[in-house]
């Protein structure tokens, strides 16, 4: 074999790793993933306090629904400073300006083939506020009790988490 013919394979193989970061987005947030989790029992997968919640899931036994999460709120005195949204209203995605945030890996105990991935997606607003004289964003309270008097209040980023299962079930059916 000629050091030509083994360059042209490579060029091929660089070209694709460098199309890579196009086809997919990386999330913000890169972590290892989590620990396997027993069927049954119950687990937090993210705090996110923007929202003022976190997410909580749990591997089942029912084959329709091999996993459940849902969201609570983490304390009664939390102002949310961003939504939780429903992610099948919002169809979150980096065409309708979403940013993927995070992405949770959860191995399912005694089924290593078997990965609840949850990927939690941002969408953030213009928070451009007008300057003062001095350069300075300042929000008065008068004025933020008129806009909220008149239903004009200011909209909140928003989040979404959307489940995918990966691999296949220790039952043999695919995921």
């Amino acid at each position: 074999m000629t050091l030509m013919s083994l360059r042209a394979p490579c060029t091929g193989l660089c070209l694709a790793l460098a199309c890579l970061p196009v086809l997919a987005q990386a999330p913000e947030i890169r972590r290892e993933p989590y620990p396997p989790q027993a069927v049954g029992s119950a687990h937090t997968i993210r705090i996110i306090p923007e929202t003022c919640a976190y997410l909580r899931g749990m591997f089942t036994t029912d084959p329709a629904v091999p996993y459940r999460y849902g969201a609570s709120k983490t304390a009664g005195r939390c102002q949310p400073r961003a939504r939780l949204v429903d992610p099948a209203k919002a169809m979150p995605s980096a065409a309708k300006g979403w940013i993927l945030n995070d992405e949770v890996r959860i191995p399912q105990a005694g089924c290593p083939s078997r990965t609840a991935v949850i990927r939690i997606w941002r969408k953030p607003i213009d928070t451009k506020a007008p300057l003062d004289g001095r350069g300075q964003a300042r929000i008065y309270l008068q004025d933020a009790k008129q806009q909220a008097q008149s239903g004009a209040v200011a909209k909140l980023p928003e989040y979404a988490a959307v489940l995918e299962m990966v691999g296949q079930g220790c039952g043999g059916a695919a995921g």
